[in-house]
């Protein structure tokens, strides 16, 4: 089915309302939902929303919270979340991480105590969007064993950058630090697929294709110790330079149940005023060079955003279910 990606967000708003999220806190996540489904990134859009939903009944998420935004330093902007969505959480401190970026050149934005931000791109291009450097980090809930070993230590862990250019983002990156997104697993297990070698390996630390053993077992870093060391860098900050938890404290994030996710989201934005000239003049020596090679572009460039994406139709009658009220059918 062919959905437009204004009638996403308004399904998924009107979805979360039903299910007991404040206006405006539903509207913030829905826009984070069309967005990932806009740039293809399903993984983080309407596959959350059921859990969403069922998380605002049970209380594992609260939908009404208003955030608590912070400035203890000039640099230095904190938002709990207070068991809230992340989305929400980052609205309302954007504006005062932008201020503060531009008064010292540089500025960090903690969200503290959230809901899992899902696609953590989604924030950095916003801050792009505002003459900015983004990046960015988050922990998940623990499912990565260290190279070599079997033992869940951390979560997929993503980073995420976002440069600004004068036409939309020079650079866009938003990757998981694991081989792969558990989404990606556990829709291949759904279907009845194998996974390639190099995602997971079983419980006994062995390299699998069966996407149930990856799911007993434990996902891998990309690019063996550098993922790992780039995970283990998301982890440190997103939960020590926030307060919240650590991945191995985190129950699955689509759990119906259980104590609020309790997850940090670690923001810098820099300002490159007074660098702005070398900055894009770099920016376009390297991406002269990479014309000339058409198999290779900047990520994040030529992105298309389409009007309408494909909905699968029994995800889209979930969908409407819920928007209406309903809970939708039991999951294991």
């Amino acid at each position: 089915m062919q959905i437009e990606i204004a009638e996403i967000e308004t399904m998924t708003a009107r979805a979360l309302t039903a299910h007991g999220a404040g206006v405006w806190q539903a509207g913030e996540v829905a826009r984070a939902v069309a967005r990932a489904e806009e740039t293809g990134n399903v993984i983080c859009g309407l596959y959350y929303l059921e859990s969403y939903c069922r998380q605002l009944v049970s209380g594992r998420v609260d939908g009404r919270v208003e955030p608590q935004v912070a400035r203890p330093r000039p640099g230095e902007v904190n938002v709990d979340a207070r068991f809230g969505f992340a989305q929400p959480a980052f609205s309302r401190g954007l504006p005062e991480a932008v201020a503060a970026a531009r008064h010292c050149g540089i500025a960090r934005l903690a969200i503290c105590h959230s809901h899992t931000c899902t696609s953590l791109g989604f924030f950095t291009e916003q801050i792009a969007a505002a003459g900015l450097i983004g990046i960015g980090v988050t922990n998940a809930s623990a499912i990565v064993a260290g190279p070599g070993g079997k033992t869940r230590v951390i979560g997929t862990n993503p980073i995420a950058f976002t440069l600004p250019g004068p036409d939309g983002p020079a650079l866009h990156a938003d990757f998981s630090t694991a081989a792969v997104a558990l989404g990606k697993i556990t829709m291949a297990k759904a279907a009845g697929e194998a996974i390639p070698l190099g995602w997971a390996v079983d419980r006994d630390g062995k390299a699998t294709t069966d996407p149930a053993e990856a799911l007993a077992g434990s996902l891998v870093s990309a690019a063996g110790y550098k993922g790992w060391a780039l995970g283990l860098l998301a982890e440190f900050l997103a939960a020590g330079m926030t307060g919240s938890v650590n991945s191995l404290d985190v129950r699955g994030l689509k759990a119906e149940t259980g104590p609020p996710h309790d997850l940090g989201q670690f923001y810098i934005l820099i300002d490159p005023a007074g660098q702005a000239a070398a900055l894009a003049d770099r920016i376009r020596r390297v991406a002269d060079a990479i014309a000339d090679d058409p198999a290779v572009r900047i990520p994040g460039s030529r992105r298309e955003t389409p009007a309408s994406v494909t909905v699968a139709p029994t995800l889209w009658a979930l969908v409407r279910e819920l928007a209406e009220g309903g809970a939708g059918p039991e999951r294991a």
